[in-house]
Order: C-alpha cells, then sequence, then structure tokens
C-alpha cells in the first residue's frame, strides 16, 4: 500500500516536511511491512519511533534504516539528518502507528461487531461469559483476553491483555477474514493510556469495577480511573460507530454509578441492584456448588442458575445479561447460556481430589480480588481456609501490605511465598507482605515445626513457590479449604530474566497425590 494511502487520517503527517498532498512519486514508497521493533524490519517496511517505558525508538532508527525501512516515522520537530528513506513526522508516533496499522490491515473493527470489556477484575470471566452466550447463539465470535485469543478452535498465546495497536489489528483482520462476526476483547488500561486501541471501533463497551491496581504506571488512583472512564467518553461514542454504539455499566460500585451518570446522554444499560437498573438482582442464594434465583429485565423475571461462585461472579452474569439485553438476544436463551457455562480456566478453579480438601486456583493478584475470593470461600467451607500467595515483582508495590493484611484477616493459615518476583528480590517482596500480615495478629510458624499441621491461626513464609504449594496443601485436613492465588491460568513463573515452566495446577495435584487418603 502508498504511503500516502496509509497516512491518509493523520492530518498531522508530513512526509520530508512536506504535507500529503504535496508528495510526489519519490517520496510515496510502496509499504510492504510496519515494524515498532528495529530488529524486526524488513526491506520495504516502515518503522514506528515509539517511546516506551525502558527504551526510546528514535535510538534505533539507524537500524532500522539499515535493515532497509523504505520509511520511518518520528515525533514531529526530532532532528533527522539526510538518510536514504522517507522521513514521516507526527504529533503522536503510538497514535500513527494504530491509524496506520488499521488502514493496513482493511480497518477490520469497522466490519466486527465489537465489544470492548474494561475494569478492574472480572474482564476475562465476562468475556468467556459473552462469548459463550453469542455462540450458543450461533454466532461465529472472536475474543481477546488475558489468557490468550481464539476463534473458531484455534487458540494463540497473547502477551498482553490488550495487545499492541499493531498486533491488535492483525489479529482483528484475522477474524474478519475468516468469517468471525462478533469480537469479545478485554480492554486493559495500559491499551487505553498506550492508545493500542486507537482506531478500533466499538459497538459496545462494558464496565466490571475498579479497585487498586497497576500503580506503578498510573501513578494514582485518579489517573487510573481517567483511563478506564477514557474508554467509553473518549473511544466507544465516537467514529464511524457512534450512534449505534452502547455502554454495560456495572452499578454495584461507586465508579460504576458514576460512570454511567457521565453517560446518562448516551445509549446506556445499568445493571446491578440499584432500582434504576435494566438489569437487576431478584432473590439469589449461593453455596459452594454455585448459585440460582433471579434476573429482572425491566419488566420481566427469569430464573437461573450457574455453577460459578460467589457474588463477585453474579457480578460478572449481571454484566454478561446486560450485554445480551443490548445484543436483543432472547431471554429463554440467556438463561440457557449461562446454566450451561463450566468455567473460566484459573478462575476459582477446582482442582480435583478424593482426599476431602477443597483447593482452587485463582488469577487474583489485587486487593479487591483476592478479599472478593476469600470472602466467598469464606461464606461456603466448612473446614479451615488456607490461602498460599506473593505479589509480583516490578509492579505496584502499594498493594503488597495490603493483600498481606486482607489474607491475614480472612485466612484460617497464609503462606507467604513469590508470585513472579521478576528482576526484584523475593525476599523484599515478602518483607513488604508481611507489613500487612503483621498489622493482624497471627502467629509465626517455623517451616520445621509444620509436619502434624497448624492449631491456631498462623502463618509461615516459604519463598519457593512449589513448596509453599506442598506445604499449603500438607498441612491441611479433610474439609478444608486452599486457596492458590495469584497466577491462576498462567503456566510460567518470571525469575529475573528467566522464565520458566510453572503451572500452579500441575504442582497442586501432585501434592494431592501425595496426600491421597490421608
Amino acid at each position: 500500500m502508498k504511503l500516502s494511502r496509509l497516512l491518509y487520517s493523520i492530518e498531522s503527517a508530513r512526509a520530508n516536511g512536506l504535507p500529503a498532498d504535496r508528495w510526489h512519486e519519490k517520496a510515496d514508497p510502496e509499504i510492504t511491512s510496519i515494524h515498532y521493533r528495529s530488529t524486526e524490519v524488513r526491506p520495504g517496511g516502515i518503522f514506528f519511533a515509539i517511546k516506551g517505558q525502558h527504551a526510546d525508538g528514535h535510538q534505533y532508527i539507524r537500524d532500522a534504516l539499515n535493515s532497509g525501512a523504505a520509511a520511518v516515522v518520528v515525533d514531529a520537530n526530532y532532528p533527522m539528518g539526510n538518510v536514504d528513506a522517507v522521513v514521516v513526522s507526527v504529533e503522536d508516533t503510538r497514535k500513527a502507528l494504530a491509524a496506520v496499522s488499521s488502514a493496513f490491515f482493511g480497518d477490520p473493527s469497522e466490519n466486527l461487531y465489537l465489544i470492548g470489556i474494561t475494569g478492574t477484575n472480572g474482564k476475562t470471566t465476562t468475556a468467556y461469559l459473552v462469548e459463550h452466550l453469542l455462540l450458543e447463539k450461533g454466532m461465529d465470535v472472536g475474543v481477546i483476553s488475558t489468557i490468550n485469543y481464539r476463534y473458531q478452535g484455534r487458540v494463540h498465546a497473547n502477551p498482553l491483555t490488550t495487545p499492541e495497536s499493531l498486533e491488535l489489528q492483525k489479529i482483528l483482520s484475522e477474524m474478519a477474514a475468516a468469517g468471525v462476526t462478533h469480537v469479545v476483547m478485554e480492554v486493559s488500561s495500559h491499551g487505553v493510556a498506550l492508545d493500542r486501541i486507537y482506531h478500533c471501533w466499538f459497538d459496545m463497551g462494558i464496565y466490571t469495577n475498579l479497585s487498586q491496581d497497576h500503580l506503578d504506571f498510573h501513578g494514582d488512583m485518579a489517573e487510573y480511573w481517567s483511563c478506564k472512564k477514557k474508554f467509553f467518553t473518549d473511544y466507544l461514542f465516537s467514529g464511524p460507530k457512534q450512534n449505534q454504539a452502547i455502554a454495560v455499566v456495572n452499578t454495584e460500585n461507586e465508579k460504576g454509578r458514576e460512570l454511567a451518570g457521565a453517560l446518562k446522554n448516551f445509549r446506556c444499560i445499568r445493571v446491578g441492584s440499584d432500582a434504576k437498573s435494566d438489569v437487576r438482582p431478584g432473590l439469589i442464594r449461593f453455596d459452594q456448588y454455585g448459585m440460582q434465583g433471579e434476573i429482572r429485565f425491566k419488566d420481566k423475571e427469569v430464573s437461573f442458575q450457574s455453577g460459578l461462585i460467589g457474588h463477585y461472579n453474579f457480578e460478572n452474569i449481571l454484566c454478561a445479561a446486560g450485554a445480551s439485553l443490548a445484543m436483543k438476544i432472547p431471554l429463554s436463551e440467556i438463561k440457557k447460556g449461562i446454566a450451561t457455562f463450566a468455567y473460566v480456566p484459573g478462575r476459582l478453579e477446582r482442582i480435583p481430589s478424593d482426599s476431602g480438601r477443597h483447593v482452587f486456583l485463582d488469577y487474583a493478584h489485587t486487593p479487591d480480588a483476592l478479599e472478593n475470593v476469600l470472602t466467598t470461600l469464606r461464606e461456603i467451607i466448612r473446614g479451615r481456609l488456607i490461602c498460599v500467595f506473593g505479589c509480583g515483582g516490578d509492579r505496584d508495590r502499594r498493594k503488597r501490605p495490603m493483600m498481606g493484611k486482607i489474607a491475614a484477616q480472612l485466612s484460617d493459615f497464609v503462606v507467604i511465598t513469590s508470585d513472579n518476583p521478576r528482576t526484584e528480590d523475593p525476599a523484599d517482596i515478602i518483607a513488604e507482605i508481611l507489613n500487612g500480615v503483621l498489622s493482624v495478629s497471627m502467629h509465626e510458624y517455623m517451616k520445621d515445626t509444620l509436619e502434624k499441621g497448624f492449631l491456631e491461626k498462623g502463618y509461615v513464609v516459604e519463598p519457593d513457590r512449589e513448596t509453599a504449594i506442598h506445604m499449603g496443601i500438607n498441612v491441611s485436613k479433610p474439609e478444608d479449604t486452599i486457596l492458590i492465588a495469584g497466577k491462576g491460568h498462567e503456566d510460567y513463573q518470571i525469575l529475573g530474566k528467566r522464565t520458566i515452566r510453572f503451572d500452579d495446577r500441575e504442582k497442586a495435584a501432585a501434592a494431592l497425590a501425595g496426600i491421597s487418603g490421608k
């Protein structure tokens, strides 16, 4: 595709100092590929110099040119000498990358029914629920989520919840070319802040909730909330679909009510227990096998049952039901879809056992998520509650003592361990978790004193995650519940700069096999 065609929507673009309508043939090369990593540039490609958290792409322009880049895109006023390539200056290289990627792949989001889901917790479960309801309706559905991206039986690894704009537009293009009609996509705050979803045209936006997370990136909760809200105010109701777009907002939290108020002049479905809600609960009953009750859709009521556990999962069900209502799926089919939905990998996922213990994995890695899961389990279990968890390195440090305090308050026994320490010393991360644990009166156990289990409420420190999982299961008795939190579906662990295979499911199953029958 000609460079001028790729840049048609970027008003600020200047090629070799000239606006697009004055480019001559020499300054308008055919572009065969798009890149933002200089190591991947191919002859005839275009390279975007993007400023990241750890590196500035402008430092690698020469490498891109040496690899045969036909054009480079730089920030306006960036000093470029004489080079044998077209130099395009723009106001924002990230937005330019997104716009050009969309054009290069044929603006795929315009031809898809695109559903974006944002919020701190519940995005993945809600995405799986909406996918299931659409599949039950007979739709051809694609999903881009934290766990993977998938469509028509094809499953691919997804390194980012919301991929970089180049990869995102390519994925959407592949789905559209395969005949997919509906795409359900998790929209992270990073995806909004870094303009990864720029030039994605959404038909629906779903908001789940907001609690502390990613403050290492955003700085404070105000900025974090601003990114979540921006998805609706700046993206959903703009572009070619703005007149048909609709929001589904969970008003069971303060920010949800604020968002619904801000969207009063737009199409918006409110879900929650508020009497103003379009989708709201009737009488709901919860137990260790799931939930059942009634959901009220404006003037109609539908009974339902689900194998998902806990009130926070009911909020996810309400969001999915609201999305279904917006898409005019019949209530009978919504009821059937909720009932036939199984589970989400790594979200209160039960590990089979014949030992009488109840072992669950969960991705809970924020204070709110950990509190939700532990509170839910506390309400339905008969024995003691044991929690094995750690916190990720190179991430928001402020949540570590908060999570330590929550685990100590809601558990009978806590095993503090490593999550993905990355480049931090695991001992430093654990020390910050301990600041929260020690604010609660708990007995400290030494590892060599736990052969016969624990008698009083307490905690132990074990930095090795595999050993910690075995320890949490070994100190348990029949009817006890063990929650292994933080990594959920992940099958790896990041230690320093290395990534090793590590699956909590496998480690827990091995530990259970060792105590089977005890």
